[in-house]
């Protein structure tokens, strides 16, 4: 029988299987006088994406960009810490069953309002084909791959969204999925492209996941309600929970290959004029 994971599971981070990814560059997305990681009892690889520096020599502004993981875990105190930085909205690209798993309860004074869709993740995009004892890590890396130009399409609507919400001045504002790897790391991408952020930081940002994701604690979530990882073969769970620059890279070939390149493509896709790009430089970059 074939046992098919959630959406969180396919994005635990390779400490699962008790060895570590390592990025192929020493990281550059780090935090200087600020914390990229936000000091949270319960957060879920919850980051700034303050203080990026763009082909221009700009700046994203710290506290007013956060990308993140399921909520599920925030304490009194991290609603309490997410309050004083003044998030306004939370852009919760989750599915119907993993909103479901892993509710978050936002105190009702204060509340942002949260921007969802009900929909169901067809998890076997991420999955190689075939029976899963004929699994491999390089099958399972390819079949991860392959899944994130999809990605590009099947979440549409909610980045465009989140550009919306953004053009509009609500902001701060943070955006989720369950890991905080592969939705949100499309989403991250596309923000900092969008922003003029150099194509290596983007992607090193996007590889930080596996400093910060706590596999422990993901595994003992809600939402891993299933017993997949007792019948993985070894190393396909480290490349279906790693995050491997080949798989953001993989999204971002679609936007280079796009008519005009990237900007090309946050026009047609995204609805994003030359205009909205200045605004959103103007308003989110020092």
């Amino acid at each position: 029988m074939r046992i098919v994971p959630s959406a969180a599971t396919v994005a635990l981070v390779a400490l699962v299987s008790g060895s570590a990814v390592v990025a192929r560059s020493q990281p550059v997305a780090t935090a200087t006088a600020h914390e990229r990681l936000l000091p949270l009892q319960g957060g879920r690889n919850f980051r700034d994406l303050g203080g990026y520096a763009t082909v221009d020599g700009r700046h994203v502004k710290w506290g007013l960009l956060y990308r993140s993981g399921s909520m599920h875990g925030l304490t009194a105190a991290d609603y309490a810490e997410l309050q004083r930085r003044g998030i306004r909205v939370v852009c919760d690209l989750r599915d119907t069953r993993e909103r479901a798993a892993e509710p978050v309860d936002w105190p009702a004074r204060g509340a942002p309002p949260v921007l969802s869709d009900d929909y169901l993740l067809d998890t076997r995009d991420f999955l190689p084909a075939g029976a899963m004892k004929d699994w491999t890590p390089a099958a399972a890396r390819a079949a991860m791959t392959a899944s994130y130009p999809k990605m590009l399409g099947q979440f549409r609507g909610q980045y465009r969204r989140m550009f919306a919400e953004l053009l509009a001045g609500h902001a701060p504002l943070a955006f989720n999925c369950s890991a905080g790897k592969d939705r949100t790391g499309i989403a991250a991408a596309l923000l900092l492209t969008a922003l003029g952020v150099p194509r290596e930081t983007v992607v090193e940002d996007y590889l930080l996941t596996n400093r910060y994701l706590d596999a422990a604690k993901l595994l003992a979530s809600p939402a891993q309600a299933d017993t997949l990882w007792a019948h993985l073969p070894p190393g396909v769970t480290a490349a279906l929970a790693a995050a491997d620059r080949r798989y953001i890279e993989a999204a971002l070939a679609v936007l280079d290959a796009h008519s005009g390149g990237a900007t090309g493509w946050l026009r047609d896709e995204m609805g994003l004029s030359a205009a909205d790009l200045i605004r959103l430089r103007t308003a989110y970059l020092d």
